[in-house]
């Protein structure tokens, strides 16, 4: 897990951690703990950077569903001025997985099954007809060059670290998709999938094996992909959508 972590950056002379604590007082509104050891980070891009480590805290549950959260306090945390945080923060309002609360800060959304499972009717009924496309169109070893992807989804799998599994599976159905040459579609896609990665309130954290599970199938579809079995691959497509909340 330490490992995995490595990849998060800091702002250099500020030190925190890139993880948002489940604990600390926000407000009066509730009472998270102390952050994990402080982790060095480069200056560039500090939005950037602050964006890509509260989708982290979002996959993670360390931003809890329901609760609120002030961007001074997690500015604070991030070793970071506030500003920074609301500009994130007003991303995460766009995508829906946060809303604002007037005077107080930015509540993380409650997510619901149903939401889940609509999100992965919409990933089937933009995806599956571009893979059975791709499938009668590209050659096999287009398919056999993205096989280090999907390993890298097994690798992060077997760690069983869930942030760390979100990153290569997105990175693996974008290089999929970016086969149909269709940049609005990958953006579409990117974002459905982003939002399907944020857990259910409530649920029980994701076992490893379920991740590895999922990591299977990539391999899988890559196999039925590159023989042009199109009945397999609209098969683990939908499988995998409405299988998975990774």
């Amino acid at each position: 897990m330490e490992q995995a972590r490595a990849r998060d950056l800091a702002v250099p002379q500020l030190y925190a951690s890139v993880r948002v604590p489940a604990q600390e007082q926000v407000r009066g509104e509730h009472t998270h703990s102390e952050p994990p050891a402080p982790r060095p980070v480069q200056r560039h891009s500090v939005r950037g950077q602050i964006l890509d480590a509260l989708r982290t805290a979002l996959v993670d549950g360390d931003l809890v569903p329901g609760e609120v959260y002030s961007a001074p306090v997690l500015g604070e945390r991030y070793g970071v001025s506030a500003t920074p945080v609301r500009e994130a923060m007003q991303q995460l309002v766009m995508e829906g997985a946060v809303e604002v609360v007037p005077n107080r800060g930015f509540r993380v959304a409650r997510r619901t099954a149903r939401e889940l499972a609509e999100l992965a009717e919409v990933r089937a009924l933009i995806e599956v007809p571009v893979m059975l496309r791709l499938a009668r169109t590209v050659p096999a070893d287009r398919w056999i060059a993205l096989r280090p992807l999907a390993e890298a989804t097994a690798a992060a799998a077997a760690t069983g670290d869930r942030a760390s599994y979100a990153e290569t599976d997105r990175a693996f159905h974008r290089a999929v998709l970016a086969l149909a040459g269709n940049e609005q579609l990958l953006t579409v896609a990117d974002d459905l999938h982003r939002r399907s990665q944020w857990p259910l309130s409530g649920a029980p954290t994701t076992r490893r094996a379920d991740l590895v599970a999922d990591a299977a199938e990539h391999t899988a579809l890559l196999d039925a992909l590159a023989a042009q079995d199109l009945t397999v691959v609209q098969a683990l497509v939908r499988e995998h959508f409405a299988g998975s909340d990774i």
